[in-house]
């Protein structure tokens, strides 16, 4: 069975606040979508799980271990397990990042 994230209906900003949506939770792979005004962040943390943070719209800089990478749309950043990441909207963009988790024992 198919599932379909029409990620232009699935978008949404809310003044002030970082918007984050869980599109499918399943056992062997969550997706969420993450949208932020010009200037929010998701500050920098670990997770034990493999993630890609795909931009879908906008402009940020994308933290992964000490290294900082500018992106806009239609970019993946790949990290592995227990590696430090996070990003930030560019200042006067929007960013919409689309983040896909997995866990390490598949």
């Amino acid at each position: 069975m198919a599932e379909i994230l029409d990620l232009k209906k699935l978008i949404k900003f809310k003044p002030g606040n970082i918007t984050r949506e869980i599109l499918s939770d399943k056992p062997e792979m969550r997706i969420a979508l993450i949208c932020l005004d010009a200037g929010q962040e998701v500050k920098p943390h670990k997770d034990p799980l493999r993630l890609m943070m795909y931009c879908v719209q906008g402009k940020g800089v994308f933290t992964v271990g000490e290294e900082e990478v500018e992106a806009d749309e239609q970019t993946a950043i790949l990290c592995d397990p227990m590696v430090l990441h996070g990003f930030k909207a560019s200042k006067g963009e929007r960013l919409v990042v689309m983040a896909v988790v997995t866990p390490v024992d598949l």
